[in-house]
């Protein structure tokens, strides 16, 4: 039966012995730089986590993870070399189902003895809180760590994040690199096992050049050392600080204030930490004739090319020197930096002949070939889409009161520059070398300003665009992508949003808002599609739903509740700039004393007029007859030119706390009116006053979201 298959946590049965930290690592072809962190934390909490789960850990058991190019490894304290004896419960049947009117055992309890492998009369009674059941307690003994850690190191490593899977030799063993050697030391004695068609030892190796022979470990405490005898620094972390620290150092000898932490050099000191097992800081320098080639073009072709660190000075202007990390250990480094600058000498060379060769053409004259790129199938060719921005760009450039001109020549020009030979060597360079390119051909500075910055922002935390004209821009190229995509159905599922549609309409709310740009979403949505081609499937409220969810998140994560962000929300946008201002109001109200109660009471009064199913109409004040009734109706038109006048000035937070005089009124209507009057009239009227009353209190946000 079910009930005799359920388990209970073992306990432990006697005093835990033999504890020793526990060295297992994994030596390796060369591992995939940008996977090595991933597989690194991955593997110490896989392995952690199995041992913990087998009861071969103490709770001061830490693990310490190390990670090389040709390395993975983890050193766990505390690890016991016996599983401790434990207490098996197994928890059976209950009793009154268990045993039959003449207190026999019944079929179920008969089973689950057998199941346990013992007789009825060996099983325990035990009280609980829904009744008597029956179990089975034993006391197990303790396994040795050996019978169990090979197969949790093979198990541990079939589940990590792997990108891909290869074979090597002879033997079925996949990994994600070959494997050559394979350590299970615990404390000072070999923990036998076979771990990928490897038989385990206390073996490695160091440093490929600056290491020879193997390297024995003798005690698991002494990995790091042994290595580091080996020339091979085996924490990443440790490994990443002496880098960040030569870096540093190397800098300060070139001059003071120089700075090396240029472009992506933070995700670049982790790249290099990945390839690197004994990190030399060393510098080199080029011809300061490819300054004259901008400065992007070479941080990238340094960076992305040879890994390096290009230099600046304190006023952030480019040095003509790098600094890079080798590898290798040399008393006289001097051939190693004469390679290095030769390599990075005919990188640069190609940078600047690709620059002299782009600035031949004007960006204008390449806007026609755009015709021979596809954007999408169903949506036409970068030339189509490009006449849509200009259009589009053009529309909103007007209605932010700036120069349509400008805003419609950026647009002809933005997305020129992919047909560039620069671009397409970078393509991480797309509108920055358009803006060079455009100033170069005497194109107004709004206009090469706004070819770049369309593309802003980037990610998350990115620069918006600095002025109106590259915001029309770059609000007209994700509205087109945002319309085209979900008009032709390419939707975000899940976690797949293969066209960055999520980061689209994020730059949509942030430009907006943060700009204040006085634009209505559904506007901006109608406008997108009126320029795409009458085939496309209009999907207006897909996409403005879509935009609202991302708005939702962006008020969320700064600072506000869910029930804050319903209440601006729920009641539509005139525009989106609107939000913050609304939602400081919602919170600025929910301060007074009787934002509760009157929260409460909007919530009533919504569930009342739902159910009555009554259309709004204006309360006859002739059919009002209760006092109550006649001070309610009176309040609200002593308030109602107040909360008007105040969302007129756009004070939002001046006509929600306006209702703070409607509470007395409203508590005193519920106490002494009956709505729901046998007199239909009387009926009528009432849901009509508290049709006005609910549409007073939600005229700036519907404030029965906020009630709990």
């Amino acid at each position: 039966m079910a009930s005799g298959k359920k388990k209970t946590p073992a306990r432990l049965a006697g005093k835990p012995s033999g504890a020793a930290p526990l060295l297992v690592e994994l030596l390796t072809e060369e591992l995939p730089p940008r996977a090595l962190t991933r597989l690194m934390e991955a593997f110490s909490h896989g392995l952690t986590e199995a041992l913990k789960e087998k009861n071969f850990l103490l709770p001061e058991s830490l693990p310490q993870p190390y990670a090389t190019p040709r390395r993975l490894a983890v050193v766990i304290s505390h690890v016991l070399v016996k599983q401790s004896d434990r207490i098996v419960e197994r928890k059976g049947p209950a009793v009154a189902t268990a045993l039959g009117a003449d207190g026999q055992p019944a079929p179920a309890l008969l089973g689950f003895a057998k199941s346990c492998g013992v007789e009825v009369s060996r099983l325990e009674r035990q009280i609980g809180e829904k009744g008597d059941y029956f179990v089975y307690r034993a006391k197990q003994k303790g396994e040795p760590l050996k019978v169990h850690l090979a197969s949790l190191v093979e198990a541990v490593l079939k589940k990590l994040p792997v990108p891909k899977l290869m074979r090597w030799g002879a033997g079925e063993a996949q990994f994600v690199r070959p494997v050559h050697a394979v350590i299970l030391l615990h404390g000072n004695k070999i923990v036998p096992g076979t771990v990928l068609g490897l038989k385990s030892g206390n073996k490695t190796l160091g440093h490929r050049f600056l290491s020879k022979g193997a390297l024995t470990v003798t005690h698991a405490k002494d990995y790091e050392k042994t290595l580091k005898q080996g020339k091979v620094l085996a924490s990443f972390e440790l490994r990443r600080e002496a880098i960040a620290k030569g870096l540093d150092a190397a800098a300060h000898r070139v001059g003071g204030g120089v700075r090396w932490d240029l472009g992506k050099s933070a995700d670049l000191v982790d790249e290099v930490t990945s390839i690197v097992e004994w990190p030399v800081v060393l510098g080199g320098g080029f011809d300061s004739a490819f300054l004259e080639v901008p400065r992007e073009c070479l941080i990238i072709s340094m960076q992305q090319h040879q890994k390096y660190f290009p230099l600046a000075d304190a006023k952030d202007k480019l040095l003509p020197r790098f600094l890079f990390v080798s590898n290798q250990q040399a008393a006289n480094p001097k051939q190693i930096i004469a390679g290095n600058e030769r390599v990075l000498r005919a990188r640069l060379s190609d940078a600047r002949f690709f620059y002299d060769q782009d600035r031949k053409t004007r960006l204008e004259t390449r806007v026609p070939r755009l015709a021979h790129v596809v954007y999408h199938n169903k949506l036409g060719s970068q030339l189509e889409r490009v006449e849509r921005l200009v259009k589009l760009s053009g529309e909103i450039a007007q209605r932010l009161d700036s120069d349509r001109r400008l805003a419609e020549r950026a647009a002809t020009l933005a997305k020129a520059d992919l047909l560039t030979d620069m671009v397409g060597e970078f393509p991480e360079l797309q509108g920055t070398m358009g803006r060079y390119y455009a100033l170069h051909d005497g194109e107004p500075p709004a206009v090469a300003a706004a070819v770049e910055q369309h593309y802003w922002p980037r990610f998350a935390g990115d620069t918006l665009p600095a002025d109106n004209v590259a915001a029309a821009v770059a609000l007209a190229d994700r509205l087109d992508m945002l319309a085209g995509m979900f008009g032709i159905g390419l939707v975000p599922t899940g976690d797949k949003d293969p066209f960055g549609l999520r980061r689209a309409a994020l730059g949509v709310i942030r430009i907006v808002l943060e700009k204040n740009l006085p634009l209505q979403l559904n506007a901006l949505i109608d406008l997108a599609y009126s320029y795409l081609p009458s085939q496309i499937g209009q999907a207006h409220t897909d996409v403005n739903g879509f935009v609202i969810d991302r708005l939702s998140g962006y008020l969320r994560e700064g600072g506000a509740t869910a029930q804050e962000v319903e209440a601006v929300l729920s009641r539509g946008l005139l525009s989106l700039a609107e939000a913050p201002r609304i939602l400081k109001a919602v919170q600025d109200f929910q301060r007074l004393p009787e934002a509760t109660a009157l929260a409460a009471a909007n919530k009533r009064i919504v569930n009342i007029i739902r159910k009555a199913g009554q259309e709004h109409r204006n309360a006859d004040v002739s059919r009002l007859t209760d006092p109550a009734e006649v001070a309610l109706f009176q309040a609200l038109n002593k308030t109602h030119p107040a909360v008007e006048s105040c969302v007129a000035a756009c004070d939002y937070s001046g006509a929600l706390q306006r209702l703070a005089a409607l509470k007395q009124p409203v508590d005193a209507f519920f106490d002494q009116v009956m709505v729901m009057a046998e007199d239909p009239a009387v009926r009528d009227n009432r849901l009509a006053l508290l049709g006005d009353l609910k549409a007073l209190m939600n005229r700036v946000a519907d404030i029965s979201r906020l009630a709990v």
